[in-house]
């Protein structure tokens, strides 16, 4: 017996007519007549009386109405149950985030996504800028938000969330305050910052060749906290990103002798070649529609 066949069997069964029942089911009444006659010959029984006024349910045929509603009922739910999969977001997303990557934006990413798609899990990986862009590439992470100084990597689909500024920051004392700054006599000192970073370490090269020149010594740190604390010792200037070096600042511990003329922008990112990946084209969406973004 077919689906349809039961349905036809409900429906009649409801309007006690043939004629109402084809005009409800979209079919002629000898269709509809035939699918009736189909079924008592596949079941072996009399489900109606044939009457002047219509189709009457036999007392075989009250028993297995409600049984076919119930198999109609769920045959409609396992259609229902069927979209809601094939439309439903699963699997595992491998998020990653670097310092300064704007925390307000992550939060209301994971929050909405938790409210939309309870069925995806969350990796939620703490890392540099650079170590992101590489996860990217190799695929250890699906999406991700970086801080870029410079231009991002062309395999990149990229967001842009946020911007922030960094500062020179140097040990109380060190640098004349007078004005011009002598760059020269900055070269000779230690400068402290994450030489490979794509925040910290492309600002400070933006530095060097607008005013061309090279430190001596470079000390490669890729913690900002440590370069804060190596800065604030007396060890040698360095770059900070914008709240911590005006912490720094406020806290009495360093002194700021400029500011970076090019802001890092906080991007999303994600490869190019994913942009039509369901849960990356998801997180993008949220990311995109996010009412704490910045720019």
């Amino acid at each position: 017996m077919e689906i349809h066949q039961l349905k036809t069997f409900v429906v009649v069964a409801r309007e006690g007519s043939i004629t109402r029942a084809s005009e409800r089911l979209g079919l002629s009444q000898p269709a509809v007549s035939a699918q009736i006659k189909a079924i008592e010959d596949t079941l072996g029984l009399a489900l109606f009386e044939r009457t002047a006024r219509g189709m009457s349910l036999t007392a075989d045929g009250q028993r297995l109405l409600a049984k076919a509603e119930q198999t109609l009922g769920a045959h409609q739910e396992l259609i229902d149950e069927a979209k809601r999969i094939k439309g439903r977001l699963t699997g595992k997303l491998r998020l990653g985030t670097a310092s300064n990557s704007s925390p307000d934006v992550l939060g209301r990413l994971l929050t909405t996504l938790a409210e939309r798609c309870p069925e995806v899990d969350v990796a939620l990986q703490h890392v540099t800028s650079r170590e992101i862009v590489t996860g990217l590439r190799d695929g250890r992470l699906d999406a991700g938000f970086y801080n870029e100084a410079g231009e991002p990597d062309a395999e990149l689909t990229t967001l842009e969330v946020a911007r922030f500024g960094t500062y020179l920051a140097a040990p109380l004392g060190l640098v004349p305050a007078s004005r011009p700054l002598d760059w020269a006599a900055l070269a000779e000192l230690s400068w402290i910052f994450p030489t490979a970073s794509r925040c910290c370490g492309r600002a400070a090269e933006n530095l060097f060749e607008m005013h061309r020149i090279r430190p001596k010594r470079v000390i490669d740190i890729d913690r900002e906290s440590v370069t804060r604390t190596l800065i604030a010792g007396g060890v040698g200037v360095g770059l900070l990103h914008a709240d911590t070096a005006k912490d720094a600042e406020a806290q009495g511990e360093v002194e700021l002798v400029c500011e970076s003329e090019k802001q890092v922008r906080v991007l999303f990112a994600h490869l190019a070649t994913r942009s039509q990946d369901p849960l990356v084209s998801a997180v993008t969406s949220i990311v995109q529609h996010a009412p704490d973004r910045e720019v």
